[in-house]
């Protein structure tokens, strides 16, 4: 078998200059925003109170994919055109993810990070297609994948020639069915001791539970987590989707300023 390029003895440890911030550095990175961009007007005041409270990078849906095809799909390019407005009009780095290979050249005119969803990560053929950019990818893990396979499909991506790869720790299905997954802080500690990717965890999709979310982004953390990525919104409990999961900006602020502060005991 050939070394793999995610393993530590291909190379140091990769760090991501993202618009002059460095994610895999000394710093954490949060990412944060709505599940889904609903409206201009929303998102443009969303974005300035998660500027104000430190958030590195906006994230946001523009392309759904929904168990039922009869929930809500996403406002795709009239999204993405949001979120590019609202990127430049706030100086800030914004995400989303994307889908399909038809639309990845498509998405690098108006975003920083791609995004590939836990449904994506066995999608090889949009792996390579994104590998093909020179953009950041956040790679979720899927949901009911193994370590091994996952870093896989990091491969996939680093060997079209992008290495700017970010793992993101989501939570995986088990029997447990009071969280929406189960969070793995084993993989978390894992990847970090094996491999030389960052990586970042999504507390909102691995616990499911608004209720849950500061004390796993701190676990997550704990555990060697380069960054966070939480849903949050104005007015939670309206979101257009994952609602359950998604917190205030009361809270948010509560997350960042405790990763402050393991920032410094860590």
């Amino acid at each position: 078998m050939n070394k793999l390029l995610v393993e530590k003895n291909s190379g140091s440890n990769i760090v991501i200059d993202i618009k002059g911030r460095r994610l895999g550095g000394k710093e954490k990175f949060i990412f944060s925003g709505p599940c889904a961009v609903e409206d201009y007007d929303s998102m443009i005041a969303l974005g300035k109170r998660l500027k104000v409270l430190g958030v590195h990078g906006l994230r946001g849906g523009v392309f759904k994919p929904r168990t039922s095809p009869y929930d809500f799909q996403g406002l795709k390019e009239e999204g993405l055109e949001i979120m590019k407005r609202v990127g430049e009009e706030l100086d800030m780095i914004v995400s989303t993810e994307i889908m399909d290979t038809r639309d990845v050249e498509n998405s690098l005119n108006y975003i920083d990070i791609i995004q590939i969803g836990s449904r994506n990560m066995y999608n090889y053929s949009l792996l390579k297609e994104v590998g093909k950019t020179d953009i950041p990818i956040i790679l979720k893990r899927g949901m009911s994948s193994t370590i091994k396979e996952w870093l896989y499909a990091a491969e996939y991506i680093m060997r079209e020639g992008n290495e700017k790869v970010i793992l993101c720790e989501r939570g995986i299905r088990t029997f447990e069915t009071y969280t929406r997954n189960t969070l793995d802080l084993n993989a978390v500690a894992y990847v970090k001791e094996k491999y030389r990717l960052p990586i970042i965890v999504d507390p909102s999709h691995g616990t499911g539970l608004r209720e849950l979310v500061h004390k796993m982004s701190l676990a997550g953390i704990a555990a060697g987590a380069d960054g966070l990525i939480i849903e949050s919104h104005l007015k939670p409990e309206e979101a257009i989707s994952d609602a359950r999961q998604t917190i205030s900006l009361d809270t948010l602020e509560g997350i960042i300023k405790s990763v402050k502060t393991m920032e410094n005991i860590l």
